[in-house]
């Protein structure tokens, strides 16, 4: 059996104080999480799982159309799930808090703090970025099966980026704030 590389930085202690950028992609970038569309439409929001990879989204007439507009992610139903779950990571951990988030079609981007000093109590252990990360996943997954889409499932790792300063803070939360408007740009998306 091949080893896996890690992705995490080696050496690294990932619980402690410190600004993260996360990525995590639905498993083979299905776009089950809900659709890109422009702002003020009143299209139909249903559930629909698309594979991105044969999925145009109808509402693009080009790339050149993208910055013209407003976009704005409708989540389905499992995409609610993912947002109100990234929400809960702030609530569930008290060192939590979550800056910024986009949940997108098949995948979602969110600034996470770590921060030891907002706990009141000295006994509670600060938990990783994976065992968050583990822990959004598990509850989203099981959530979604259990609201009828029995194979979900996400991509076995996530990306992160350790924020270093300010500047990478609003450059990467500008990216987060601009991942609808340029959906069709996007590398988790291709056109027919």
């Amino acid at each position: 059996m091949r080893k896996r590389k890690s992705n995490r930085l080696k050496g690294y202690d990932y619980s402690r104080n410190n600004l993260y950028f996360v990525t995590n992609c639905v498993k083979n970038n299905l776009c089950c999480l809900g659709n890109v569309i422009p702002i003020g439409t009143g299209h139909d929001l249903s559930v629909q799982v698309q594979d991105c990879q044969s999925h145009h989204p109808r509402f693009f007439n080009s790339k050149s159309d993208l910055p013209n507009k407003g976009y704005t992610v409708a989540l389905n139903q499992y995409g609610l799930i993912v947002q109100e779950k990234i929400n809960w990571l702030m609530s569930t951990y008290q060192y939590v808090v979550i800056h910024s988030s986009v949940v997108m079609p098949n995948h979602f981007h969110f600034i996470i703090e770590i921060d030891s000093q907002r706990v009141k109590d000295n006994a509670v252990k600060i938990k990783s970025l994976s065992s968050l990360m583990g822990a959004l996943k598990t509850t989203t997954s099981k959530l979604i099966h259990e609201a009828g889409f029995e194979d979900f499932a996400w991509h076995r790792s996530f990306h992160d980026h350790i924020i270093r300063n300010d500047l990478e803070f609003h450059r990467i939360s500008h990216y987060i704030a601009m991942n609808p408007q340029k959906w069709a740009l996007n590398k988790f998306y291709s056109k027919v």
